[in-house]
């Protein structure tokens, strides 16, 4: 569960001033799915953001499960995104030099897991993400899309409690940004890990529980989507949000 309070959030100073955030309220309940949309300022990625530790509200509380993450040290929210919070960003992220198994591994072993929790940890993500077979590549020898899974299984082969995905699909064309998105689903239907997704698109909004929309640092919309029909099957993505 993540619970935002009063969350007020601004960036730079004087006339300079941008409230990115205008004391907004948020709670997103353990194993949801919601997307953030909303047009570009909004404050959508500041959200992520803050929910992630990366930089603190001037303004509120944010909780993450019953822990009041405002109140933790540097060190503290590092441990915190290191065993309990996957981030997902656009531009992967991945190390060049290493391989996808390592790049994935690689909190675990800043974590001092054994070899043995690594390889059984690793070896189950990159079947979740159908990656298996392009362990030993480095980056530059995978598709785009491919990187993705591979920041995704990143996000994952930690066990976390909360995934935060900066508009994943954004640097991906089409068919890989739905692939990422039905395996954001996948991952969350089958972990129960409660997952946040910033997008600008309404189609892969509509694969989440859940869509809240801001503007200009204000919740102006939340919408409950749900995700079976009367005769228990999945719905198709919704188009029609804007």
């Amino acid at each position: 569960m993540i619970r935002f309070h009063n969350v007020e959030k601004s960036f730079g100073s004087g006339r300079s001033r941008v409230l990115a955030l205008r004391g907004i309220d948020l709670l997103v309940p353990d194993a949801q799915m919601c997307s953030l949309v909303g047009p570009s300022g909004a404050g959508k990625s500041t959200v992520l953001h803050l929910a992630g530790g990366l930089t603190s509200p001037d303004l509120g509380s944010i909780h993450i499960g019953d822990r009041d993450i405002t109140s933790m040290s540097a060190t503290e929210l590092t441990l915190l995104r290191r065993r309990d919070v996957g981030i997902v960003f656009q531009f992967f992220n991945l190390l060049p030099y290493l391989s996808a198994w390592e790049n994935i591994a690689l909190p675990l072993r800043l974590d001092h897991l054994s070899r043995d929790e690594e390889r059984e940890r690793v070896g189950e993500v990159l079947e979740l993400v159908g990656l298996g077979a392009r362990s030993a590549h480095r980056p530059a020898e995978l598709s785009g899309g491919e990187m993705q899974r591979v920041a995704v299984a990143r996000a994952l082969v930690i066990r976390p409690r909360l995934v935060l995905a900066d508009e994943p699909t954004g640097n991906l064309d089409t068919v890989a940004g739905r692939q990422i998105m039905e395996l954001l689903r996948d991952a969350n239907e089958k972990t129960g890990v409660t997952t946040v997704v910033v997008t600008h698109d309404p189609v892969w909004a509509s694969v989440c529980d859940r869509v809240v929309r801001l503007v200009d640092g204000e919740i102006v919309e939340d919408l409950d989507l749900g995700r079976e029909d009367d005769d228990g099957d999945e719905p198709e993505p919704d188009t029609t949000l804007h």
